[in-house]
């Protein structure tokens, strides 16, 4: 099998309206995304039904929340990881600034819905 390889820099873009994300490496079993946001962008409630996901700040800061019927949150900068785990509800939100990098392995497959 041959090395898959990607690169975080040569993928970068950012997106108006919706946080811009990139899958940079992809298997059967996981997938290696990474979100570029702008100033103030957030991804949203959502959940995935049947992936846990591990996220890693690369760059910038903001906010992670969970809710699992109280709602948590936690203040995220470069080099935080943090878990969403299968079927929690989570929203990952800049910090208004604008320089929001974060990556996210997910179990595959994970499903998704959006509250």
């Amino acid at each position: 099998m041959p090395i898959q390889s990607s690169d975080i820099n040569e993928k970068k873009t950012y997106t108006d309206g919706s946080v811009s994300k990139v899958t940079l490496l992809k298997t059967d079993s996981l997938t290696l995304d990474v979100y570029y946001f702008k100033a103030g962008q957030a991804l949203g409630y959502h959940k995935h039904p049947t992936g846990d996901q591990m996220f890693t700040v690369i760059s910038g800061a903001g906010t992670f929340k969970m809710d699992d019927g109280k709602e948590h949150s936690m203040a995220v900068k470069p080099g935080s990881a943090f878990v969403a785990p299968a079927n929690a509800w989570h929203d990952l939100i800049d910090g208004g600034k604008g320089d929001l990098i974060a990556q996210q392995v997910t179990k595959q497959p994970a499903g998704f819905e959006k509250r």
